[in-house]
């Protein structure tokens, strides 16, 4: 199992710098954001300019790109911003492939029009669902073509909301690409520490097999997000269950700042 971060985490928009940063921080991985290269997250474009100076970047540092971050709103109302949207998952996913890259992370969406984060009460309407499986079997075509998995994460404000959901999407969309992104504060909203090892100890039993990587961000029992750790997630737990399930894959943090990094990056370390 490889630690890793969000390379968002770093401030800056030279791969050189930010990269660096990454492994001085004693991270060996990292989930790439297009924004550390100087450019918008989900772009019109990546030149071959860019995509050279990241992977020059990537091997002089040391630091594995473990997934590229294409998160739009698959489940936005309106048909005209899904479109765009898949076309720059388009252009994200081609970019992966010539980076190597061999996941892009996605977010099934919410049909808060506002913010793809941001829960709405209509995302349990069967017509979200469709709207986000529609898109997503547009998103596997493009990631088919290019030899690149797809990375859906339950999370509780979008569509695909627990380790069920996502198994049903992958059970209906049929592809070996799409696979799961697990962080197990995403999988609920205010536990106990008894209640949330419960929540996390099934999602991994539930998803064996089908985790491309894990995330480690935590919770406080109240709700409030926090740095891997400190909250209510049992990580020894987590990180004992993902090793049983047979998962060797990426570990990545994020949703803690550059100056906790380190720290977070000797906890996590310590437990794998």
């Amino acid at each position: 199992m490889q630690i890793g971060v969000f390379a968002k985490t770093f401030p800056g928009s030279e791969p050189a710098g930010v990269l660096a940063a990454i492994r001085d921080a004693g991270f060996a991985v990292t989930q790439f954001n297009l924004a550390c290269a100087g450019l918008p997250s989900m772009p019109d474009a990546v030149q071959k300019d860019a995509i050279d100076a990241i992977a020059a970047a990537s091997n002089a540092c040391g630091v594995v790109l473990a997934a590229l971050s294409g998160t739009y709103n698959m489940a936005h109302p309106a048909k005209a911003v899904r479109d765009d949207g898949l076309r720059r998952l388009g252009v994200v996913i081609k970019t992966a492939a010539d980076l190597s890259v061999p996941l892009v992370t996605l977010c099934t969406g919410t049909r808060n029009a506002d913010d793809q984060w941001a829960y709405h009460p209509d995302n349990t309407e069967p017509s979200a669902w469709d709207d986000m499986a529609s898109e997503m079997e547009k998103a596997l075509q493009l990631a088919e073509r290019h030899g690149v998995d797809l990375g859906i994460e339950p999370e509780q404000a979008n569509i695909v909301t627990s380790a069920s959901d996502a198994m049903r999407l992958i059970a209906e969309m049929g592809s070996t690409r799409l696979r799961i992104v697990l962080d197990p504060a995403n999988l609920f909203e205010q536990a106990s520490s008894a209640e949330a090892r419960a929540i996390v100890a099934a999602a991994v039993e539930r998803t064996a097999g089908h985790v491309a990587m894990a995330h480690a961000k935590d919770r406080f029992a109240d709700g409030r997000f926090t740095t891997a750790g400190r909250g209510v997630v049992d990580f020894a737990d987590f990180v004992a269950r993902l090793k049983a399930s047979g998962f060797d894959g990426p570990l990545v943090t994020h949703g803690l700042s550059a100056e906790e990094a380190p720290s977070v990056a000797r906890f996590l370390k310590g437990l794998v």
